[in-house]
């Protein structure tokens, strides 16, 4: 039996817990706690005015590929105060999936860099609110400064075909680097 690892991030309440629990096969394992008074001035919660809890460790789900491989899932806490734990979740980690809500950017700007700065293949999902205004893929990659290998695809986190379709993107964008990378070890 083997086993991959990929990690869901992004900024608060951008849908990382949702994401998780469209697409794990076993309900999931979250750590999410009520918001309470603490995080005022803190967490903006004015996008997601609806949200009463927030996950404090991390999200965990599970998906069976094939008889002998296994995708588990990490979805990390959004929030700055929780990531001194983004080491250890993303540790052996094949990618990452960036989620990114248009209404809040700038949001996402630190688990890009996250991810960049420790050569971590990512993806960037753009995570398509109800009501939230759409923008181009190209005027999304310029905000972002995402660099053109990177994969950007919009989505729907509450929806498992859409969260699929993510996972497969990532996974294949992280082995074509690999292989690259083993090429390159070969030649050099």
């Amino acid at each position: 039996m083997r086993s991959a690892k990929i990690i869901i991030a992004g900024g608060f309440g951008v849908g990382k817990t949702t994401f998780v629990g469209a697409v794990s096969e076993i309900t999931p394992l979250t750590t999410e706690a009520m918001m309470t008074i603490a995080s005022l001035g803190v967490d903006d919660p004015v996008y997601v005015p609806a949200k009463t809890t927030t996950t404090v460790a991390m999200d965990f789900g599970r998906i069976t590929i094939s008889a002998d491989l296994i995708l588990y899932l990490f979805g990390t806490p959004g929030q700055a105060r929780f990531w001194f734990m983004w080491d250890e979740l993303v540790r052996g980690a094949l990618g990452a999936v960036v989620l990114v809500d248009t209404r809040r950017v700038e949001d996402a700007f630190a688990a890009i860099d996250f991810f960049e700065n420790r050569n971590l293949p990512y993806l960037v999902g753009v995570n398509c609110f109800d009501g939230a205004r759409r923008y181009d893929a190209s005027e999304i990659r310029q905000a972002l400064a995402i660099p053109g290998h990177v994969p950007l695809e919009l989505c729907d986190a509450r929806d498992r075909e859409s969260a699929k379709h993510l996972l497969i993107v990532m996974s294949r964008h992280a082995l074509a680097l690999l292989r690259t990378q083993r090429e390159q070890a070969r030649v050099g």
